[in-house]
């Protein structure tokens, strides 16, 4: 008998370390519809007010010009390996990264930002291209050194080199 209580006190003791440890659910209220839709909209004022040719992609919703195709045949995967030069800016013109000059970046294209990929993905060795990119495609309701939560970003991206 001594023996069954010493059981059910350690259930009883184990199952309240449960309930203490047990975590509230975490409740994800952000509208990402609602957000897609507002920048949908900044991006098509963005276009206009500035005589912008951009290409609305359907399959995304990313705004993209080519300036320049490039040349060459590279098939793109997650591991190529890309050099760049580029700018990022709002869409209030505040330039929140670049690289410097002469100094391109190289990095990996799958860990970019999946705005900046869409727009690699889009042109060749030595082509140039025009990227604005919806919050969701970027760092969403995120903040990030300069760039508030649900930003735009509008990147002028040269690509140097794709291997």
């Amino acid at each position: 008998m001594k023996l069954k209580f010493k059981y059910f006190g350690i259930f009883l003791c184990f199952a309240a370390l449960l309930a203490a440890c047990k975590k509230d659910k975490f409740v994800d209220t952000f509208d990402y519809e609602a957000q897609y839709k507002t920048d949908t909209t900044a991006i098509r004022s963005f276009v206009v007010t500035n005589s912008i040719p951009a290409v609305k992609d359907s399959a995304t919703g990313i705004f993209y010009q080519v300036l320049a195709p490039g040349t060459g045949t590279v098939v793109y995967k997650y591991n190529t390996q890309i050099t760049a030069n580029y700018v990022g800016k709002l869409l209030n013109g505040t330039t929140f990264d670049s690289t410097a000059v002469g100094a391109p970046m190289t990095q990996l294209l799958g860990n970019l930002i999946p705005g900046f990929q869409f727009g690699i993905l889009k042109i060749q060795k030595g082509g140039k291209i025009r990227v604005l990119v919806p919050s969701g495609y970027a760092y969403g309701n995120r903040a990030l050194g300069k760039i508030p939560a649900n930003s735009v970003l509008d990147f002028t991206i040269d690509l140097v080199d794709a291997l």
